[in-house]
């Protein structure tokens, strides 16, 4: 495939399959763990009409534990691929390759480095899907190299318009004091190597994400493309919250780049163990005419569901209740990764 005319999918486009993983790391939940296996299961219940689902398992005991959640949910057993490989963490949104398109439909992996958001250990097992995935798949892998280095890139910290434009932000991406992705890197890097290896012509910076949010700025708990010329920007409406400074300049920076700009609520802000957590309506998953929301049992879910509704019209759009899932620094959309409808 030539680097000129790869095309990063929009993820409203024709999917094969979904990926997710079966949570394996109590850590991630500390204390609140019981109940999570049971949101992923539901996650799934969710995409199975419309999807195939790639579910991850660490184990042998993880994969007869979903067997046995996802049996118990009436889930068609067909539907669900489970593939066991050794994980830490598992979210798949951040450790899996980018996938892109060639004119003529067909596809490959694109390997970017993980090292558990700059920040976690144990990220070294999830490091090593890529490579699976691709031979899973039956994709070319090719490794996302930049000045001398393999590039560090999270799926979360992107999101593409299918048509050659990205948004991400300078947080997650710029900072050169927290959680440093690729040290020395400057924007004109970044958008090289975004056209080089992902075919996007056109980088949409914005500034800061949201609250609570330990990625350091992820794009998908703040901004997301919903069709080639439109996004839901999160807006927060007090001004002493903590997402409200960050969430205006990111309005304003949108300005004038030719982008038609939805407003989406955000919920009350969601504590636990006296830490705020990054619940954000943002965090949704689209796959084959459905778009999956995590709500927080808020007044403002009904108003995120209707206005996520319009966007995507002809989609059904469905709520998970995602409190607990928050609870791990991530709901719908940091779990999952879409695998595009390749020509085979």
């Amino acid at each position: 495939m030539s680097k000129a005319d790869r095309r990063l999918p929009a993820e409203w486009e024709a999917q094969a399959a979904v990926h997710i993983a079966w949570p394996a790391n109590a850590a991630d939940w500390p204390g609140k763990f019981a109940p999570i296996p049971w949101v992923i299961t539901e996650i799934i219940r969710q995409i199975v009409p419309v999807t195939p689902v790639r579910l991850l398992a660490k184990s042998d005991r993880h994969v007869v534990e979903a067997a046995r959640c996802l049996k118990r949910a009436g889930l068609d057993s067909e539907r669900v691929e489970i593939i066991e490989f050794p994980i830490d963490r598992g979210w798949m949104r951040d450790i899996s390759p980018a996938f892109v398109a060639a004119p003529d439909g067909s596809g490959r992996a694109v390997g970017f480095r993980f090292t558990g958001w700059a920040k976690y250990e144990n990220h070294t097992l999830d490091a090593k899907w890529p490579p699976r995935c691709a031979r899973q798949l039956g994709l070319p892998l090719e490794k996302a190299e930049w000045r001398g280095r393999h590039v560090v890139l999270e799926g979360g910290a992107i999101d593409g318009n299918g048509a050659g434009t990205l948004l991400t932000t300078e947080e997650c991406l710029l900072d050169p004091h927290t959680q440093i992705r690729n040290p020395g890197f400057t924007r004109e890097d970044y958008e090289g190597l975004f056209a080089q290896y992902l075919g996007i012509r056109r980088v949409v910076w914005l500034g800061k994400g949201i609250s609570g949010d330990d990625t350091h700025g992820h794009i998908d708990d703040l901004c997301r493309f919903v069709n080639k010329n439109t996004v839901l920007l999160c807006r927060e409406k007090d001004s002493a919250d903590a997402n409200y400074a960050p969430l205006e300049e990111n309005r304003e920076r949108l300005q004038g780049k030719r982008l038609n700009v939805i407003e989406l609520p955000m919920p009350a802000p969601v504590v636990f163990g006296n830490m705020r957590l990054p619940a954000s309506y943002a965090n949704f998953l689209i796959t084959n005419g459905r778009v999956i929301v995590p709500t927080f049992n808020d007044p403002n879910d009904r108003i995120a569901l209707g206005i996520i509704a319009e966007a995507f019209p002809g989609h059904v759009v469905v709520g998970v209740h995602a409190v607990d899932l928050v609870w791990g620094l991530g709901t719908v959309h940091c779990l999952t990764h879409e695998e595009p409808e390749f020509n085979r």
